[in-house]
């Protein structure tokens, strides 16, 4: 027990400490508060939250992600200061009050072995942490890329002061009550014969080697000391704080229990969208600290600084300026400047905790332009996060920010935007061409089949991209022979809008995402079905918050339920296969067992990754990244994938020399990760690996195992194509921390080491290659556009990317292949070397006939025509492949004349021609967008696709002559629809039978058999069990408050 004068002193002293403590954590509150209202319910169902948040903190389950043996020390920290909340009480009380806790009874065993004990942990902990930040080889922990921008605080060495102070307050802390409990244990041994407490066997040791021999007096002393060295040094440090990295022991609980009620997948919405927009300056998205919301506000101070996240970033692993963690604490940096005061005695709040707004945007001190855009939104760092930060949703809103105020984005991202707002697809290409990866398969659409059991939601890029057009006739064959009730939506389905709201332009998503809801909600689909997972995640978990609550699961979810009832039976493969992990399906959306329990049953094991499940590392075509330029770095995210995924496969290879002879697969679920795999420069060297769906290998093993075995089915032509976005890095204007920045702060970052795969070492670090005669960019002026090539007709043209990469030169196979391909389409001895061109639906083709001749017909050289800005295909050009003719009776095959765009009006007469610009050689999008010049735009005319809003105009029906407008009067950057490149195919012979069209099985002896096609009857009992195939069960509804509880947004009427 204290003396009365050191009991006086000590509680004046706690109650002046005390308020400066309180009025600490006051303003904090302040700070916190002046965050932008939360869009999402973040307190509801209170004791649920409360349990959540105490049963993370106290197993320590997010810190025991990553770095093991680190969070082993740190939970020493943890539970020694959460068990301290106790033992200081019971020391104060000890002070004044002459009562003590011995270990006669257990509980006050339990109680004292565990205070002993904690107290030597928690010094380890701390002075091995310390070792390891200071001089451990771990220390490239706390340092930050050269390319992130740090706040000059972080500059200044902020954080190592701030650890080093925080470290010295605890350790003299528990050192302090360390020495005093083993004075302590002295004076009780003297009195009980020398006899030392067992239950506290660090205190005892340590009092009889320091204490043994002194005198009664200095054991006094020494008890005393201890006591004000423990508490004391509490009440000292709660000014501090607030502004300490120490505060996030309250904080991070705080964060579980505001943890946000929907999956990491679903961004935030954004209410009164509309009326933000009216305004004079409209405030969207986030630009300076106060427009966050407040919880992320919360985030700075319950980081710990760790640099976790940073760590597993794909942006910051291959060399960009991200750095999620430089995010967060140059946020905190900010707060604390912000809120600081000559004197930590004034007793008044900072100017930003009244209302006055931030001076400066955070563009400018906690994250650069460059790396906002260089987010993949792939997730990692919230996942890995041990407090449950957000750092991916501040970037979201700062993008939206950047595009719907500030009209600051990267410019290839107009394309994608501008493709989504006229064709309702990033590609551009017109929506009738959306079920052309459906040829010559029996698709039913929901007109064809309005009560299916199951809606097949297809995608833009399974509709357009022939690699992912593969995995959509892999799949609807296997609904096929499972018996499936199904339908897709055809030309009714719009984009998700999923690219354009991670890109943050919300506004085009909402306008996407309430045509589809709309859709949908006609339908009212019992289970759709999507084979890209971020189509399933903006359908099944964004779609709620407009109003659209629909049960949506993953092609591998459903292929394996069909599997567990039989369905389809499976063959085993012979190769090894290595399956990527994409982050909108894992990640997410927590999938990860469906897709391995179907590769299991085909291949007999998963070859497992370093990096899979939750720690899987992104194949960098996420956040829009996929339409755009990747920034400037060591390398690109999927060179950094693949590496690691052919290296699996070599060693399984090596392991046995039966395995050898083995197929090396790399196994995707998404259509993005496969073309991203498909598209490295890594991938081309290894023509031994193949990149496949699930879905695609599930198909070979059916057909395997019902002896149907050929070479999988596809669109004509459907070719890989290389992912659409350039090797031109982008431009940093950016203040990045200088060379002479403090050394510690800077240097090669774990995430760069960790994540560095073989052919890639960081001691030869490189940028990106200079681009290799790109495609020219759409948004630029033909002026600047090249001289275009010589065309040469191809078997298997497609317009299924644009922009995309310059595709390689054919090698001597591939010559061989195209010459078999031409010889075997050949009608006769004198057949053109290109196929015959075949009518569609859309395209504008004349009613004149063309004069019969015996001979193939010679192709003119090609001449641009008057008034006609455009860039036609020239005459002998090769339509698409995947282009699906309709059928039309002809009775002879005229020669064709060279094509002519039709002459506007006033246009000059045939054969005078007026030198026009040379052609220029663009990629199908960019012909299908380019701005053309002309006069100013009268309404559009019949034949022109007028601006989304929200739906696409009519398509010209086959076999009628539309009159060509002006071109000069379209809307810029969209060509007239007669003479789109991508529309006008020209050559005329007799049109091959249309799509096959889809006819439902005999049911109950009333079906009606199709005019148009002959479909063979099935056996009775396969039809019963078609329709008898039930849905997945449903799932429960979810809870209104956390999915939705937001106004229904409603489109703008003009």
């Amino acid at each position: 027990m204290l003396p009365l004068e050191h009991k006086i002193l000590f509680f004046v002293f706690a109650l002046i400490a005390g308020a400066l403590g309180v009025w600490g954590f006051y303003r904090l509150y302040l700070r916190i508060r002046r965050g932008a209202p939360s869009t999402e319910t973040r307190v509801n169902n209170l004791p649920a939250r409360i349990g959540y948040a105490i049963m993370t903190s106290l197993t320590q389950e997010r810190t025991f992600r990553k770095r093991r043996w680190v969070s082993v020390l740190h939970s020493f920290i943890f539970y020694g200061f959460t068990y301290y909340l106790l033992v200081n009480v019971v020391d104060a009380l000890e002070g004044y009050f002459p009562f003590s806790i011995t270990s006669d009874n257990p509980l006050g065993a339990a109680y004292n072995f565990l205070a002993d004990l904690l107290s030597v942990a928690v010094l380890v902990g701390v002075v091995s942490l310390v070792a390891r930040r200071l001089w451990g080889k771990s220390r490239r922990d706390f340092q930050f890329n050269e390319k992130s921008l740090l706040h000059p605080l972080v500059k200044q060495r902020y954080i190592r002061r701030d650890s080093l102070i925080v470290s010295g307050f605890i350790a003299f802390h528990v050192g302090s009550r360390l020495i005093g409990n083993a004075a302590k244990m002295v004076e009780e041994a003297r009195l009980h014969g020398g006899q030392y407490d067992a239950f506290q066997p660090f205190s005892s040791a340590l009092g009889s080697v320091l204490f043994g021999g002194l005198s009664e007096q200095a054991i006094t002393g020494w008890r005393i000391f201890g006591f004000w060295g423990a508490l004391g040094s509490i009440l000292a440090f709660l000014s501090y704080f607030p502004y300490s990295k120490h505060i996030h022991i309250f904080m991070a609980p705080l964060n579980y229990a505001l943890k946000r009620p929907v999956n990491t997948g679903t961004l935030p919405p954004m209410k009164g969208l509309e009326e933000a927009m009216e305004q004079e300056e409209p405030r969207l998205g986030v630009e300076k600290l106060e427009d966050l919301e407040w919880p992320r506000l919360l985030d700075a101070y319950a980081c710990i600084q760790c640099n976790r996240c940073q760590d597993v970033c794909p942006a910051n692993a291959t060399g960009k300026a991200l750095s999620p963690a430089a995010l967060e604490i140059n946020k905190r940096m900010e707060l604390n400047v912000i809120a600081a005061h000559p004197s930590p005695f004034t007793l008044k709040p900072a100017a930003f905790e009244t209302g006055a707004s931030t001076a400066h945007p955070l563009l400018e001190y906690a994250i650069s332009e460059e790396a906002v855009w260089a987010c993949t939104t792939c997730g990692a760092c919230m996942e890995v996060c041990p407090v449950q930060d957000e750092q991916m949703l501040d970037i979201i809103d700062i993008r939206r920010h950047q595009v719907m105020v500030a009209g600051e984005f990267p410019a290839q991202l107009q394309t994608a935007f501008r493709g989504m707002e006229r064709a309702s697809n990033p590609w551009g290409i017109s929506r009738d061409k959306r079920m052309e990866w459906a040829e010559g398969l029996k698709v039913p659409t929901i007109d064809e089949n309005p009560e299916p059991d199951v809606i097949y939601w297809v995608g833009c890029a399974a509709s357009y991209d022939p690699g992912a057009q593969k995995v959509a006739r892999a799949f609807v064959q296997l609904l096929d022979k499972a018996g499936v009730n199904y339908a897709v939506l055809g030309k009714k389905e719009a984009c998700t809008g999923d690219s354009a709201r991670r890109a943050g332009n919300e506004f085009l998503y909402q306008q996407l995402a309430q045509e589809n809801v709309e859709t949908l909600n006609q339908v009212a689909p019992k289970l759709i079905v999507a084979t890209c997972p971020h189509c399933m995640n903006a359908i099944g978990n964004e779609y709620r918050q407009i109003g659209g609550d629909y049960r949506t699961v993953h092609h591998t979810e459903y292929l394996e339920q069909l599997v567990t009832l039989g369905k389809l039976p499976l063959a085993e493969l012979d190769q090894n296969v290595a399956y990527h992990d994409p982050c909108y399906l894992g990640r997410h959306n927590g999938v990860y067992d469906a897709p391995r329990t179907l590769i299991t049953k085909m291949a007999g094991e998963v070859l497992s990754l370093e990096r899979e499940r939750e720690s899987s590392f992104c194949c960098g075509a996420g956040g829009a990244q996929f339409w755009k330029e990747e920034e400037e770095g060591r390398e690109r995210v999927s060179d950094n994938r693949f590496r690691e995924l052919q290296t699996r496969l070599d060693r399984a290879a090596e392991a046995s020399a039966e395995f050898e002879q083995t197929g090396k697969v790399v196994a995707v679920g998404c259509p993005f990760c496969k073309s991203m795999m498909n598209s490295t420069p890594e991938k081309a060297k290894r023509d031994d690996i193949v990149v496949k769906d699930v879905a695609e290998l599930m198909l070979e093993s059916v057909q395997r195992a019902t002896g149907e075995w050929a070479a999988p089915t596809a669109a004509p032509g459907a070719d890989d194509v290389a992912v659409p976005n350039t090797q031109t890095p982008m431009e940093r204007t950016h203040e990045t921390p200088s060379a002479d920045a403090p050394q510690g702060v800077l240097g090669t970052t774990s995430a760069e080491t960790e994540n560095a795969q073989p052919g890639s070492p960081l001691d030869n670090a490189h940028t990106q290659p200079e681009p290799q005669a790109a495609a020219p960019s759409p948004l630029t002026s033909q002026g600047d556009a090249p001289v275009r090539k010589s065309w040469k007709p191809k078997p298997s043209d497609d317009v299924s990317a644009a922009p995309v990469q310059p595709a390689p030169a054919a090698t001597e196979p591939d010559q061989a292949k195209q010459a078999q391909a031409e010889v075997a389409s050949a009608p006769g001895d004198s057949a053109p070397a290109r196929k015959s061109w075949k009518p569609k639906s859309s395209d504008d083709v004349s009613s004149s006939p063309v004069p019969v001749t015996s001979e193939p017909a010679v192709r003119k050289a090609w001449k641009p025509k008057p008034a006609a800005d455009v860039n036609p295909a020239p005459a002998g050009e090769t339509a698409p492949a995947i282009d699906v003719a309709t059928a039309t009776p002809a009775t002879a095959e005229p020669a064709r004349k060279a094509w002519k765009p039709k002459a506007p009006a006033g246009a000059e007469p045939d054969g005078v021609v007026k030198p026009g610009p040379s052609p220029i050689e663009t990629s199908p999008q960019a012909e299908a967008l380019a701005p053309v010049p002309g006069p100013v735009a009268p309404p559009a005319s019949s034949g022109e696709r007028r601006k989304w809003a929200p739906r696409t105009t009519a398509s010209v029906q086959p076999q009628e002559p539309v009159s060509s407008s002006d071109p000069g009067s379209q809307e810029p950057g969209v060509q007239n629809a007669d003479t789109s490149p991508a529309s006008v195919e020209t050559t005329a012979t007799a049109a091959p039978a249309e799509r096959p069209k889809w006819t439902p099985k005999a049911r109950a002896g009333n079906a009606q058999p199709a005019a148009e096609v002959t479909v063979q009857a099935e056996p009775a009992e396969a039809e019963v069990e078609s329709q008898a195939l039930p849905a997945l069960e449903p799932e429960p509804a979810p809870d209104s408050q956390a999915a939705s509880g937001r106004k229904k947004w409603q489109p703008k009427k003009n």
